[in-house]
C-alpha cells in the first residue's frame, strides 16, 4: 500500500505541473496577442494567469523559454493541420473544393490560435522559433505543391514551386485581414481570399478534367 501511494504522488504533481504549465501557456498566449512578444513581460504573463511572478519561474527562466514552448506545441499542431489540409486530391475534384477545403483548415487553425501568427510573423521572433518555423515554411511549400501537381498535373515542377509561393503568399495576405475582423465581416475575408486563390488557379488549370466552374462556384460562393 505504502509503495502505491509513493507511486501515485509523483504523477499527481507530474499531472499539477502539467497543468499548470498549460495555464501560463495560455496566458502567455493572451498577453502576445494583445501586447506583441516585444512588450510582453512574465510579470504580466503571470498576472493574467492569477499566480505569482515565482511560480512561473518554477516552470520557465524568461519569456522567450514561455513563447519556445508555446510555438513549439503550436507549430506541432499546425504540422498536423497541414498534414490533412494539404493531402494529394483526386484530379477530377472541383478547384473551387479543393481550394475552400484547405484554406477551411488552415483559417480554423489560426482563428482557433492567433498567438501563432502574432509569434510567427512578428518582428523578433526569437532564434529558436525562427529557425523552426523556417523549417516549417519548407515543409509547408512542399505539401501545397503536392497538393497542386494533383489539381496541375501538367505542371513543370520549376511552376509549381513558383505557384505554391504565390498561393502561400496570398493566403498570408489574407489571412493578416481575416484575423482583424470578426463575425460576418470575418466570414466575407474568407470567401474573399478563396476567391482571390481560385481566380489565381482557375487559367493554370484549364482544360483539367472535372466538372464545370460554376457548379463547383455556386457550392462555394465564388463570384
Amino acid at each position: 500500500m505504502a509503495e502505491s501511494q509513493e507511486k501515485e504522488q509523483p504523477r499527481r504533481r507530474q499531472a499539477r505541473g502539467e497543468r499548470r504549465i498549460a495555464q501560463l501557456l495560455e496566458a502567455a498566449a493572451s498577453v502576445f496577442c494583445t501586447t506583441g512578444y516585444t512588450a510582453a513581460s512574465t510579470n504580466a504573463i503571470a498576472r493574467e494567469a492569477g499566480v505569482s511572478p515565482g511560480t512561473l519561474y518554477q516552470f520557465f527562466p524568461n519569456k522567450e523559454a514561455i513563447a519556445i514552448e508555446l510555438g513549439d506545441r503550436l507549430m506541432h499542431e499546425m504540422r498536423d493541420t497541414f498534414g490533412e489540409a494539404l493531402a494529394p486530391v483526386d484530379p477530377a475534384t472541383p478547384l473551387e473544393e479543393a481550394v475552400g477545403a484547405a484554406v477551411d483548415r488552415f483559417i480554423a487553425f489560426n482563428c482557433d490560435h492567433p498567438v501563432f501568427f502574432a509569434l510567427m510573423h512578428g518582428p523578433d521572433i526569437p532564434g529558436h522559433m525562427a529557425e523552426e518555423h523556417d523549417a516549417l515554411h519548407a515543409t509547408l511549400l512542399a505539401r501545397i505543391e503536392g497538393l497542386l501537381s494533383s489539381l496541375l498535373p501538367d505542371a513543370r515542377p520549376v511552376d509549381l514551386g513558383r505557384t505554391a509561393h504565390m498561393c502561400l503568399g496570398l493566403y498570408k495576405a489574407g489571412l493578416e485581414l481575416v484575423l482583424a475582423h470578426e463575425g460576418a465581416e470575418r466570414d466575407a475575408y474568407v470567401r474573399e481570399l478563396k476567391n482571390v486563390l481560385i481566380r489565381y488557379l482557375e487559367p493554370l488549370a484549364a482544360g483539367r478534367p472535372g466538372p464545370a466552374r460554376d457548379s463547383g462556384a455556386e457550392a462555394t460562393g465564388v463570384r
